[in-house]
């Protein structure tokens, strides 16, 4: 399982961002499919329709009607954990998007992270495990 940040699902649809080719390449090692969070697929949405508008946010919709990016539904447990994360991290600051990823790693057991996100390598997993981040 690999777990997906907002910049990567914007890159990948929208071709004028910089990194698109380069997430486009790392897809292709990936398998699908991908997995993110409400927030995360927000903040897609939402950069997406200052980017390119529906057209693009429609792209990325159907990316989950096509089963390609599964939308975690957020338990009690998570939702406790993404508030636990983001207190500890309040200096760094850890935003909405990645406490949620991180929160999911931990429960599914899941270092993956498709992410353009560089805070994602300080970020730990109990334990101290680090997360592996793609692209590299």
């Amino acid at each position: 399982m690999t777990l997906a940040d907002a910049g990567p699902l914007v890159a990948l649809i929208d071709a004028g961002e910089p990194d698109h080719e380069r997430c486009r390449d790392a897809l292709e090692e990936l398998r699908l499919p991908l997995v993110t969070t409400w927030p995360a697929f927000t903040e897609a949405i939402y950069l997406l329709g200052r980017a390119a508008g529906w057209p693009a946010q429609g792209a990325l919709w159907r990316m989950v009607q096509r089963d390609a990016l599964i939308l975690v539904e957020f338990s009690a447990e998570l939702t406790t954990r993404a508030a636990e994360l983001m207190r500890q991290y309040r200096d760094h600051p850890m935003d909405l998007a990645d406490a949620t990823l991180v929160a999911v790693a931990e429960e599914r057991g899941c270092r993956r992270v498709f992410s353009l996100d560089s805070d994602f390598r300080s970020y730990r997993l109990r334990g101290g495990r680090h997360l592996d981040l793609i692209p590299a």
